[in-house]
């Protein structure tokens, strides 16, 4: 662990040197704002592994129709249906357990945080680039000055107001936690898929995930649930993002994104479309003031009608008619 604690205390100190130009340097808030930024580094730093975590989601659904032929060709025999999955895997280059890296590398870090407030908390002792005299004003700092930074749920040091904020956090990471992976199974997932092992897994990680988030979250400290609530609050935009713009196909999230994208077609057709009307209408316009010119008539057709000229014949007399 202590390769963790100075990469996560550099960051955590880096970002409450930069907060105490303008907050109290010892105060709750200025410890708060350092830990959701710190959460935010780790959180970019991971967005490669995320990437690779959707590709082989996307794989995964893709391939499960495969997967339920191999099921019923070779049923009857479990290690050679074990072969062919894993080769199947190979060849679509699909990593089963890509899913689960992000949160994986994440519980470390997160244990990290745990044990550098922990410490600093009780002992007052400070690991990696967090000293002692910075590990006292850690553990020791109160959010606006009633609720400890330290404290939980359980143990909310005679404060109500931190059992209130503990237990919104909880209920905060428990809702986006559902809500992840309910956006997941819902929008990308074929139809096809819904009915595989995989998605059992997922409907198994839908329920299982938030209930042991609730039931752990009661003993985190606030300043760790702060961090695990931002953490998931940002998985849930990043999903949002990558399924609106990039779904699997043959997903309800592919079938808006292409109605979206016909909808935006047609209001940049339309524009262009009247553009080109517009220019035409002069065109047309001159070509009808020409087809209005008056046709030239014939001398009989100009008698009938009474509007010949006169025929200029001098009589007898000398005189004009």
């Amino acid at each position: 662990m202590t390769p963790l604690y100075y990469a996560i205390s550099a960051v955590l100190v880096a970002w409450h040197s930069l907060l105490s130009l303008v907050l109290p340097a010892d105060g709750g808030m200025s410890w708060v704002l350092s830990i959701i930024g710190l959460t935010l580094v780790i959180r970019a730093a991971l967005i490669p592994l995320f990437v690779k975590q959707i590709k082989s989601s996307r794989n995964m659904q893709l391939i499960q129709p495969k997967v339920k032929e191999l099921q019923k060709k070779y049923g009857h025999d479990r290690e050679k249906l074990a072969q062919e999955t894993m080769k199947l895997y190979k060849e679509s280059g699909t990593n089963p357990f890509a899913s689960c890296l992000p949160i994986l590398i994440q519980m470390p870090i997160f244990l990290a945080l745990f044990r550098l407030l922990d410490h600093a908390a009780k002992n007052q002792q400070g690991n990696g680039f967090l000293t002692d005299s910075l590990a006292k004003s850690f553990g020791d700092s109160e959010i606006f000055g009633v609720m400890k930074i330290n404290a939980t749920f359980v143990s909310p040091a005679g404060s109500v107001a931190v059992q209130v904020l503990a237990a919104f956090l909880v209920v905060a990471m428990t809702a986006t936690t559902f809500t992840t992976q309910r956006q997941l199974m819902s929008k990308n997932m074929p139809s096809d898929a819904m009915s595989g092992p995989y998605a059992q897994q997922q409907k198994m990680l839908l329920y299982v995930l938030p209930v042991v988030f609730a039931v752990g979250g009661i003993a985190f400290p606030i300043g760790v649930l702060f961090y695990w609530t931002t953490s998931n609050l940002w998985t849930m935009g990043q999903q949002f993002y990558v399924i609106r713009n990039n779904p699997a196909p043959g997903t309800p999230a592919f079938t808006a994104k292409a109605e979206r994208d016909r909808a935006k077609a047609a209001r940049h057709d339309a524009p262009a479309a009247a553009e080109v009307v517009e220019s035409e209408q002069p065109e047309q316009e001159r070509r009808s003031a020409q087809r209005q010119q008056p046709r030239r008539q014939t001398r009989q057709q100009r008698r009938k009608s009474g509007g010949g000229r006169p025929t200029d014949q001098p009589n007898s007399e000398g005189e004009q008619q």
